[in-house]
């Protein structure tokens, strides 16, 4: 194969970038115009992009591969020939009839895709088109670009969280072309000033902090919950997935200190009994001033969820200071819980979770018009107005092998602003339950605390 530069000027030949005075898209008036679609027409150099761009990869990440339409997706396919990586297909928007999908091809759930692009200049065609991929269940954590314009795109893609490789750059490529004698000085000066002044800057809203969020918050059990994350500077939960009384309160005195909250399964307690289980563990919660959050998880009609809540063994509305609820009832069937904190199960951390982006958007209707709902338990972002509590934390980013997807503390908190994070075979399961309680406090609070510094 050529050398890089014998390549690129192969490319200018097709007339890839053009030098004049030409009106972008943004309504800015540019000394460049870049259009790569021409590559595409020639087979040869379509071949040698494809192996360019996937020399600079560690392929072995990727089990997917997509363009972002239109101009890149024969890059896209191209690279999915060479390299025998499966090949997914974005649309711009959903046909109106047929499966009406946005991607197509076939995937699953928890693959990793490698999404290309042809130009970057402000990143928002990838940032539009990878929330749709994500959507599907599908990773993006690597982008390959042919040309970068270096007006700040690949930055804030990167302070996303994003690994953007790139194969030229417009310094780069005007450098060969001026070796080249196809500008001149004069013209590779105009360049530079128009780069130097025209870099979008990468902006991000600073989130609301615990304190401000208790200044705005109006619910009791939130205003607790916050109270005790910043007393004890934790925002840990731990998921007491445990199945005897003993185990229970073992575990609650162990990591009681270090949380702010215990997730219990009162139902998986083989020998639950009110006097000796609930009423030692609320002591426990008082000594320790943690809440008891009952991840009950309720999926029923308002009059059931009511019996279930309040009557039965278990009288949850005698202890809990925190439940969690689907919302598939709708509206009416929230009303029941009127004593504690209602925590809304938006969206789920297990691969092939049926909760998607359209069940998402209307359950978190119902919850953030809701009055006793508090926040909810999502893998996503929510508003600012609710608290959001994100399962599948696990300072290992990896999955557990029965469906969980893990997430570390740092990518909950700086990638979709969680607020309380819920760990449980990770401490659980610890040699020392307790030292692991006090690491993952140490390792929530750090990754909060970075995450509401001034960006």
């Amino acid at each position: 194969m050529e050398s890089k530069k014998e390549f690129f000027l192969e490319c200018y030949k097709l007339g890839i970038i053009k030098f004049g005075r030409f009106t972008l898209k943004s309504g800015i008036e540019s000394p460049f115009y870049v259009d790569l679609r021409p590559l595409s027409s020639d087979p040869k150099i379509l071949k040698h992009l494809a192996n360019y761009l996937l020399e600079m990869l560690p392929l072995d990440n990727f089990d997917l591969i997509c363009g972002v339409p239109y101009a890149a997706m024969p890059m896209a396919t191209a690279m999915s020939l060479e390299s025998y990586i499966p090949l997914i297909m974005k649309r711009k928007e959903a046909k109106k009839h047929g499966t009406q999908k946005l991607i197509e091809g076939i995937f699953k759930k928890g693959q990793n895709c490698l999404l290309v692009e042809d130009v970057i200049t402000s990143g928002s065609s990838l940032l539009e088109t990878i929330p749709e991929i994500e959507n599907e269940g599908i990773t993006v954590s690597d982008i390959i670009v042919v040309l970068d314009r270096q007006q700040g795109g690949k930055e804030i893609l990167e302070k996303k969280g994003f690994r953007v490789h790139t194969l030229f750059t417009i310094t780069e490529v005007c450098k060969m072309l001026r070796e080249e004698e196809h500008l001149s000085e004069e013209e590779v000066d105009r360049i530079n000033n128009f780069l130097s002044g025209n870099v979008v800057k990468y902006v991000e809203t600073k989130r609301l902090s615990y304190e401000q969020k208790l200044l705005h918050s109006d619910h009791s059990a939130a205003k607790k919950l916050l109270e005790i994350a910043l007393e004890k500077k934790s925002n840990l939960i731990v998921s007491a997935d445990v199945l005897s009384t003993q185990e229970l309160l073992e575990l609650a005195e162990k990591v009681g200190p270090h949380i702010v909250a215990l997730k219990t399964h009162m139902d998986i307690i083989t020998d639950f009994d009110p006097d000796e289980t609930i009423l030692p563990l609320k002591d426990l919660a008082l000594k320790h001033n943690f809440l008891l959050m009952e991840d009950r998880k309720f999926a029923d009609i308002g009059n059931t969820q009511e019996l279930q809540f309040s009557y039965g063994i278990h009288k949850i509305s005698n202890w809990a200071d925190l439940v969690t609820s689907h919302v598939i009832g709708g509206y009416d069937s929230l009303d029941c819980f009127r004593s504690v904190g209602v925590i809304a199960i938006l969206g789920m951390s297990s691969k092939g979770t049926l909760t998607d982006k359209t069940y998402q958007e209307e359950a978190l209707k119902v919850a953030q018009s809701h009055p006793n709902v508090m926040g909810g338990v999502s893998q996503k972002q929510l508003p600012e107005d609710m608290l959001l509590f994100t399962p599948g934390i696990s300072l290992a980013d990896t999955g557990d092998g029965k469906g969980q997807q893990y997430h570390t503390p740092e990518h909950a908190f700086t990638q979709i602003h969680t607020d309380f994070i819920i760990v449980g075979r990770g401490i659980t399961k610890a040699e020392s339950a307790e030292k692991a309680a006090l690491t993952y406090k140490i390792e929530g609070w750090n990754a909060y605390e970075n995450s509401v510094e001034v960006i």
